[in-house]
C-alpha cells in the first residue's frame, strides 16, 4: 500500500499549451505523451461508492494494472488516500490478487467480483514531467482526452501534482508558483466522481443549503476548526463547479462559502491569532470583491488567479496547521480543549445575540436590516452543532430559518409571532444527552 498524495486542477485548453513552458523554470524531466485507458467497476447498487473505495484497470502501451483506491481525504484539491497496485498480463479483474485486509470485515470477495461490472472509462493523453522542487520530487502530469459513460462524455484537461518524494509543503509551495501561469483552478472531483456522474445520467447537480457538520463528541476545538473550515470550501467548489455548468443561481452558494469561512474565522478567533491567517484573509477579501462584481462569467471568476490563489492558501493553511508557529503554549493547550464544552458556550452566546437583535423590533425595515446578522449566526450554529442529535438541532433552528425565509420573501406581516416561535424550544446544547 502506498498513500498518494495528489493535487489536482482543473486546466483551460489554452493553459495546457503554456505549462511546458512554465516548467522549464526547474530543474526536470520530461516523458512524452502516452495514450492511458482506464476502465472503472462498480456494482448495480454502487457498494464501492458506499465504501468510499473506486477500483480500475489502466491501460498503457499493452501494461495493465489494477488499482483500487480506499477511503481518504480531500482538502481543496489535495488528494490523500490509501492506494493498491497489482501488476497484469491481460485486462482481466481480479479482486482476490488485492490484500484482504482492505475490505469491509465479512466481504464475499467471490461474489463482490461476479457482481462487479465496467461502469465508466477515461480516455486521455498524458505528459509528464518530474520536477525537482525544494527537497522534494513532483510529478506533474497532463491529462488530455474525455470521460465516457454510456451516451454520455465530458471532455478532461487536468493538470496533477503528485508527490513521489519530500514534503509535502514543498509540493504545495509549488503549485503555489505555478498557478501564477493562469488557467488552472483547484479540482476536487476526482476522474472516478466526475465518471460515476455520467453513469447516473449526467442530472444536474442541485444547489446545496450547508449542512450541518457531523463531528465526533470528543473532538478538540482545532479538530472544529479545521472540520468547520474544509466544511466550507467544500461547499464553495462544490457550487462554483455548479456555477460552471450554467446554474447562475450557484453564484450566490459560493457567496454563502465565503461568509462561511468569515464566521469561522470569527468563531475561532480568539484562539487563534489574526496574524496568523493575515495573509490568507486578504487573498478571501479580493476573492470578495471579484464575486461582488455582476459583470464577472463563472468561468472568468472560477479561472481567476484570485480564485485559485485564495482556494490553495486555504488549502495549504489547512493542511499544514499553519497556525501553529503563531500560537503560545496557554493558545495551543486551549485549542487542544474540547469542541463540544467550546461549542456549547459560542452557542449559548449566539442565542442570546438573536433574543437581544429580534425580540423588540417592530418595523419590517428592521427586520431586513437585521437579515444578514440572522444569515451569519444561523452559518455558525450550523458549524458548532454536529456534536449534537440532529432532530434536536433542527428543533431549534426551523424557527428561525423560517423567519429568515419570510424576511427574504418580504413577508411584512407575522413576523413578531415567528420571532416568538423562534426564542420558544429548549436550547439543545443543555439537554442533549450528550456528556461533558
Amino acid at each position: 500500500m502506498t498513500i498518494e498524495i495528489e493535487l489536482k486542477f482543473i486546466a483551460t485548453p489554452q493553459a495546457a499549451e503554456k505549462l511546458a513552458e512554465k516548467l522549464a523554470a526547474w530543474p526536470h524531466q520530461h516523458f512524452a505523451a502516452r495514450e492511458l485507458t482506464n476502465i472503472y467497476y462498480e456494482t448495480d447498487d454502487n457498494q464501492l461508492r458506499r465504501w468510499d473505495m473506486g477500483l480500475r484497470i489502466r491501460g498503457v502501451d499493452q501494461r495493465y494494472e489494477m488499482t483500487l483506491k480506499a477511503a481518504g481525504k480531500t482538502v481543496g484539491g489535495l488528494h490523500q488516500r490509501p492506494e493498491y497496485n497489482v501488476d497484469l498480463t491481460e485486462p482481466q479483474l481480479d479482486i482476490a490478487r488485492l490484500p484482504a485486509e482492505i475490505w469491509p470485515q465479512g466481504t464475499d470477495i467471490a461474489a463482490l467480483q461476479s457482481r462487479l461490472q465496467p461502469l465508466f472509462s477515461t480516455h486521455f493523453q498524458r505528459e509528464a514531467w518530474l520536477v525537482q522542487f525544494g527537497d522534494s520530487e513532483i510529478e506533474v502530469a497532463f491529462d488530455r482526452g474525455e470521460v465516457a459513460a454510456g451516451e454520455f462524455s465530458e471532455p478532461l484537461y487536468e493538470v496533477e501534482l503528485e508527490l513521489k518524494s519530500g514534503q509535502r509543503d514543498d509540493m504545495l509551495k509549488f503549485a503555489e508558483a505555478l498557478v501564477t501561469m493562469g488557467g488552472l483552478r483547484l479540482g476536487s472531483l476526482s476522474k472516478a466522481a466526475r465518471g460515476y456522474q455520467l453513469a447516473q445520467g449526467n442530472l444536474p447537480r442541485p444547489i446545496r443549503t450547508l449542512p450541518l457538520q457531523k463531528i465526533a463528541a470528543k473532538a478538540s476545538v482545532e479538530q472544529g476548526m479545521i472540520n468547520a473550515m474544509t466544511a466550507a470550501l467544500n461547499h464553495w467548489q462544490y457550487h462554483e463547479e455548479v456555477w460552471l455548468r450554467g446554474n447562475k443561481d450557484a453564484k450566490a452558494a459560493v457567496i454563502d462559502a465565503l461568509e462561511t469561512l468569515r464566521q469561522a474565522f470569527s468563531l475561532f478567533g480568539a484562539l487563534v491569532p489574526r496574524k496568523a491567517s493575515s495573509d490568507l484573509r486578504q487573498k478571501l477579501t479580493r476573492q470578495e470583491e471579484l464575486l461582488a462584481d455582476d459583470e464577472n462569467n463563472a468561468e472568468a471568476t472560477c479561472f481567476s488567479l484570485t480564485s485559485v490563489e485564495a482556494q490553495l492558501a486555504l488549502t495549504h493553511w489547512l493542511v499544514e496547521s499553519q497556525w501553529q508557529k503563531w500560537l503560545d503554549d496557554k493558545s495551543k493547550s486551549k485549542l487542544q480543549g474540547s469542541f463540544k464544552r467550546f461549542s456549547d458556550i459560542m452557542l449559548s452566546r449566539i442565542a442570546a445575540d438573536l433574543r437581544e437583535t429580534f425580540v423588540d423590533i417592530q418595523l419590517f425595515n428592521e427586520f431586513q436590516d437585521k437579515a444578514t446578522r440572522l444569515n451569519r449566526q444561523l452559518l455558525a450554529v450550523n458549524l458548532l452543532a454536529g456534536a449534537y442529535p440532529a432532530e434536536e438541532v433542527n428543533v431549534w433552528l426551523d424557527g428561525w430559518l423560517e423567519l429568515q425565509h419570510a424576511i427574504r420573501e418580504k413577508q411584512e406581516r407575522g413576523l413578531m409571532h415567528l420571532v416568538n416561535l423562534a426564542v420558544r424550544p429548549a436550547p439543545f446544547w443543555l439537554n442533549s444527552g450528550i456528556k461533558r
